[in-house]
This record gives C-alpha cells, sequence and structure tokens, in this order.
C-alpha cells in the first residue's frame, strides 16, 4: 500500500498537510493518491486511480466499510465546512457502508450518510446526502439538502430544494442492490490484500481443493452446487451469508398467495452455504404444490432485505428469479413488482400511491350497482409494501370476476379519497385504454354536474382525461405536463413541459393537446398539483410511444 503525499503541487495549503490516518484493515490500491488531513475507517477499498485530496478543503473522513472506486474525485473547498455524525467540522464526510462509483465527484463542503450509493460520474458538491439515498448515474446533486431514504434517478439535477424533497423513496429493491455492491467490493478488498500475501493464495488455493475432494456437490470455485435451486438463487444466498445477514422461508398454496397471506417455515440457523442450500431443498420438498419464498434477514436493523420466490406449484423454481434479488437498479427506477393480472399502468399507480404515503383500497360493483355507484367495498388492504398491495388487488380481482373493480387512493391524514380507478370491467380485463382515474374531494363532487356544466370536446384527448382535468380544476388543483423519451422514461427522469397557468378546462385541455402534439412518440403524463398544500396529487399516463 502507497500514500502519495508528494502528489500534492505547492501551494499555500501544501505547507504544512497533516498526514492521512489509515486503518489497519483497509486497503488503498498503489494506483491512488491520498493526501492531507484524510481519515479511512475499517475495511475500506479505495480502489485504482482514486484522488483523494484534503489540501484546499479539509479534513476528509471515510467511514468503516465504504468503498471508493475507480476513478474517483474527492477534494474540498477551502470554505465550507459539514457537521460530520461525531458532531465535528468537515469538508468531506463520507459515512459507514457507503458506494461512491466509477468516475464519481464528492466536492466539499460535502455529506454523504450511511448506506448512500452515488452512482457513476455523479457529482455532490455543497450538499448533504442523507443515509441511504440512492443517486444513479450522470446526476448533479448541488446546494442542497437531500432526505434520508431518497432516490435520485439517473440524470437527474437537483439544484433547489423544492426538487430534493419531491425524489421519490428508495424502493427495497434498490437497498438490496445498494448492499450487493458493497458486498462485491469487500470481496475485492480482501482479494486485493490476499494478491499481496504469498501465504494467503496458497491457503486459498488448500480450501478450494478440500472443498472440491470433500463435496461431491461442489463446483470448480468451491462453491456448492444445487440442483434444485437456480444459479441466481445460489449466488443469492452467498452474498447474504456473506454480509451477515439470516436466511429463512415462507410457504403459502394458491388461495393464500393471491392474498399474500403466507405462513413461515422458520428461519435457518446455519451460516454455511451447503447447509443452508440443503435447508432449502428440503423445504421445497416439504411443500411440493406450493409457492415457497426465500427470506433474507437483517439481523441488526431486524428487518427483512430480500423476499423471491424459489418454488411455484409445479414444484420448480422460476426460470427467471428477479422478484427481489440482487440486481442493478439502473435498470428502472422502480423495478420490484411486475404482475400478470394487472396492466403496468395499474402497477405504476400502485406505486405512487404508495410512494406518497397514500393507502390503497378496492371497491367493486355488478352492473345494476354500478349504474347506480353503489360500490362495494373489498377486504382492506393494510400492508403499504407493493407486492403485497399487487397481490391484495389480484385476488380482489378473481373473487369479483364479471364485475366492475376500482381501486381506490385514500389520504390517511387528510381522511379523503385522492384517486378512482377502474381496474376491470364485467369481462373480468383491465380497461385497454388510459383507466380513469378520478381525483375525488370530501365533498363527493359530482362528474355528471361537472359534464353539464361545462363541455369541451377534443379531438386527440378521450373523454376519461378531459373528465380527469374537469375534476381536479373543480376542486381548485393545478394541472400540469411531463414527458420523457424511451430512456427516461426508463429511468423515470421526466421533463416538464410548459406551464399551465390557466384554470379554463378549455385553455388547459388545449395546452394538454398542444404538448401532445409537440410530443409525439413520447410518453406524457398528466399531472394534478394540490398547490396549498404544494404536493402532487395524481400522475397518471396519458400519452405511450
Amino acid at each position: 500500500m502507497v500514500v502519495r503525499s508528494i502528489a500534492a503541487p505547492p501551494t499555500p495549503w501544501s505547507r504544512s498537510l497533516a498526514q492521512p490516518k489509515i486503518h489497519d484493515t483497509a486497503y488503498v490500491h498503489s494506483f491512488s493518491n491520498i493526501i492531507g488531513d484524510v481519515q479511512i475507517g475499517a475495511n475500506v477499498l479505495i480502489a485504482p486511480h482514486t484522488s483523494i485530496r484534503a489540501d484546499e478543503g479539509t479534513p476528509f473522513y471515510i467511514g468503516d466499510s465504504t468503498n471508493i472506486q475507480d476513478g474517483v474525485v474527492i477534494h474540498g473547498l477551502e470554505q465550507g465546512r459539514v457537521i460530520g455524525d461525531d458532531q465535528k467540522s468537515y469538508s468531506v464526510w463520507i459515512g459507514k457502508n457507503c458506494s461512491i462509483a466509477h468516475m464519481a465527484l464528492i466536492h466539499g463542503p460535502a455529506y454523504v450518510g450511511d448506506d448512500c450509493f452515488i452512482g457513476f460520474r455523479s457529482t455532490v458538491f455543497n450538499a448533504r446526502v442523507g443515509h441511504g439515498c440512492i443517486v444513479m448515474m450522470h446526476a448533479l446533486i448541488q446546494d442542497v439538502e437531500i432526505p434520508p431514504g431518497k432516490y435520485v434517478p439517473s440524470g437527474s439535477v437537483i439544484t433547489n430544494q423544492q426538487q430534493a424533497d419531491r425524489l421519490p423513496d428508495v424502493q427495497e429493491s434498490d437497498m438490496e442492490f445498494a448492499h450487493h455492491v458493497v458486498g462485491i467490493n469487500e470481496a475485492l478488498r480482501t482479494g486485493y490484500r490476499c494478491a499481496a500475501d504469498i501465504a494467503c493464495i496458497a491457503n486459498l488455493r488448500n480450501e478450494q481443493v478440500d472443498s472440491q475432494t470433500s463435496n461431491g456437490s461442489s463446483n470448480g470455485n468451491g462453491q456448492v452446487k444445487s440442483m434444485r435451486l437456480s444459479s441466481d438463487v445460489q449466488e443469492q444466498v452467498r452474498q447474504m451469508l456473506a454480509q451477515g445477514y439470516r436466511i429463512s422461508t415462507e410457504h403459502a398454496d394458491e388461495r393464500r398467495f393471491r392474498t399474500s397471506s403466507w405462513t413461515s417455515g422458520g428461519t435457518i440457523q446455519a451460516n454455511r452455504e451447503s447447509e443452508v442450500i440443503s435447508a432449502l431443498e428440503s423445504s421445497l420438498d416439504e411443500y411440493a404444490g406450493e409457492y415457497v419464498r426465500l427470506i433474507g434477514i437483517d439481523p441488526k436493523a431486524k428487518r427483512r432485505v430480500v423476499e423471491t420466490i424459489i418454488q411455484r406449484p409445479n414444484g420448480k423454481a422460476p426460470q427467471v428469479t428477479k422478484s427481489a434479488s440482487f440486481k442493478a437498479a439502473a435498470s428502472s427506477s422502480y423495478s420490484g413488482t411486475s404482475s400478470s393480472g394487472l396492466g403496468s399502468e395499474v402497477v405504476d399507480r400502485v406505486r405512487n400511491l404508495l410512494s406518497q404515503g397514500y393507502r390503497i383500497g378496492t371497491e367493486h360493483a355488478d352492473e345494476r350497482r354500478f349504474r347506480t355507484s353503489s360500490w362495494h367495498t373489498c377486504s382492506p388492504i393494510e400492508s403499504n409494501r407493493e407486492a403485497e398491495v399487487v397481490s391484495a388487488l389480484e385476488g380482489c380481482i378473481e373473487s369479483h370476476a364479471g364485475e366492475y373493480v376500482r381501486l381506490i387512493g385514500i389520504d390517511p391524514k387528510a381522511k379523503r379519497r385522492v384517486l378512482e380507478m377502474i381496474i376491470q370491467r364485467p369481462n373480468g380485463k383491465a380497461p385497454t385504454q388510459t383507466a380513469k382515474a378520478t381525483v375525488t374531494s370530501s365533498n363527493n363532487y359530482s362528474n355528471s354536474t361537472t359534464a353539464k356544466t361545462s363541455s369541451v370536446a377534443s379531438s386527440s384527448l378521450n373523454r376519461d382525461v378531459v373528465e380527469q382535468v374537469r375534476n381536479l380544476l373543480a376542486q381548485g388543483h393545478r394541472v400540469g405536463l411531463e414527458y420523457a423519451d424511451q430512456r427516461r422514461f426508463r429511468t423515470s427522469s421526466w421533463q416538464s413541459c410548459a406551464p399551465i397557468q390557466s384554470s379554463s378546462d378549455r385553455e388547459v385541455i388545449s395546452a394538454i393537446e398542444a404538448c401532445l402534439n409537440e410530443h409525439q412518440g413520447e410518453y406524457v403524463r398528466l399531472i394534478g398539483i394540490d398547490s396549498k398544500a404544494k404536493r402532487r396529487v395524481l400522475e397518471q399516463v396519458i400519452q405511450k410511444p
């Protein structure tokens, strides 16, 4: 390990540089430069071609088990400091279990909390990023404070606090991805240290030979090989055990699966990979003909970090095990839940409602009750987890085949409905067009009255969208529009159309049509805004490519 203080040019700040303080268990690559008062904690990885220069701005702190990846630059201005978790002043503070990905720039004054991921080529300058945030690629965060647990999509430019406050929450799959990256870099750190020690390499080779000869079910890498579990599941088990997580299982028959009423199969007490995989295979045999899912548990935080279905009722593991696996969140800003019974638009709507803290409910009605708006309530959905909510919606649809079923969004604080959206019609299928999503107020504003008092004909907007706009305006809400091409849609990096200042439904609809025409071939979504509470009450895609 080489630390090159001489890389600092002679400047007013370099005349009396302090020496870095590097923990014995940290690894600093010889192709990196660590300059000045830099405190590096235990089990930190400093990858090749990084530049950490505490000369102009100083000091720096890098917390335990954090990885600073290839090409990262950390520097600070002479003026400006942040308060670290130890209540001392720093130019740059980076917490524990963080991943600062390739080519990122952290420029002080800057604070990055514990368990954060800062993506490739992203910049954090004169800003605070709270604990547990995920910042994806090519993002700029400047002059703001990102609240804890927020997700910053790729390409985002966050330069005012209002933008920061409106960011979506991190999903469980995103946190799994961040933990996965930490685990990979921990393996890299161990490998780097071992590569410099001949005795370590000899021991590693001996362990592999012993493993191959003592266990006939092992592969060439000394890893346990299972004929019942997919390679994805085995890799997931391996990663969780490496991070100190516990593993358990749950099972459910067809009926319980539809209502997310899983039964625990008990926690697996072993922490050796071969024993855990053997226990999982036993669970598959014991609950043949049922759904079985793998649960990863963080014993310190006492929470789940993974839920992955490893068997379906045919007794076989799914060919693609992705429901809650360690995967790159870059593939989609919210890629957690897929549903065969619900359209992607309904799943997106559920996700948006949950991210805003709303509750989800359902109602159903036959043809006669539908005509008189006499809806019946389905079983209450108490969960706020996307997968369980979607499963409950599918259960309601299946229980009331041949009837209308609608999704209800509920603001628990204001005790009012914020959304009504039909997700099934009597043929048993969800509507093929953009579903009607009516934002309702506590006085149950009448659609028929609105239709009589204001009739606006639109050649390019369907009736549901026009009715939606009327309801929003009638409740005093503002209307906005956002658009995104295919790439930005996948990362939820929407851009705003020209603001609509009018409250006249005719002018608003005209502005919507103009935006649709201007962005043909792109996604366009309608935004309902409560100007008093300064929050969104509706997000609905009204045009797809």
